[in-house]
């Protein structure tokens, strides 16, 4: 859980991070900012911020926002309801972001999962990207990323999102960040 200073802050931050990248927001797209900690109450360590353009039953659209060395736990998108899991496209705006996939262990990752229990981090093939690269990950594939120092901003093109459906490997992870005041 975060409260709600904290929330605010991250809020500022993304927005700020996005129009670094040149990405301009409405109004209503800054004060609809997803601030996601996965129920872990360490937002710098684990965490995204997320904003939405379109999110139908054909496609989805987005900007991921991640802060120096932040991560997004390790996840994978299943079939849901008689329908394939989520196919995404990251590609990299601004920083650099880690991506972890499924595939042999890198031999020397530039990035360190956040301290999880046994078993939340499995995935270690590491695909690096910078402003310009971009990679394809098929429904079902588990995978978790990392900023670099300077954090990241990445597009996310993918067919429809059900981000309730997501399967975390981190049994403590909640989808659905709880704000406190």
């Amino acid at each position: 859980m975060i409260n709600r200073r904290e929330f605010l802050a991250a809020r500022g931050r993304a927005a700020k991070a996005l129009a670094g990248a040149g990405i301009a927001l409405s109004k209503q797209e800054r004060g609809n900012i997803e601030v996601a900690d996965f129920g872990l109450g360490e937002l710098d360590r684990t965490g995204l911020q997320i904003v939405v353009y379109v999110n139908n039953d054909r496609y989805c659209a987005k900007e991921l926002v991640l802060f120096p060395r932040q991560t997004c736990p390790e996840h994978r998108h299943p079939n849901r309801n008689r329908r394939p899991g989520k196919r995404e496209t990251f590609r990299c705006r601004a920083g650099m972001v880690c991506l972890y996939v499924e595939g042999p262990a890198s031999p020397r990752p530039k990035a360190r999962p956040p301290a999880a229990p046994d078993g939340a981090y499995t995935v270690f093939h590491e695909i690096i990207l910078r402003p310009g690269d971009q990679y394809t990950l098929e429904s079902g594939s588990l995978h978790w990323f990392q900023a670099g120092s300077a954090g990241a901003v990445v597009s996310e093109f993918s067919s429809p999102s059900d981000d309730a459906g997501d399967l975390f490997t981190d049994p403590r992870v909640k989808r659905a960040s709880e704000v406190s005041e």
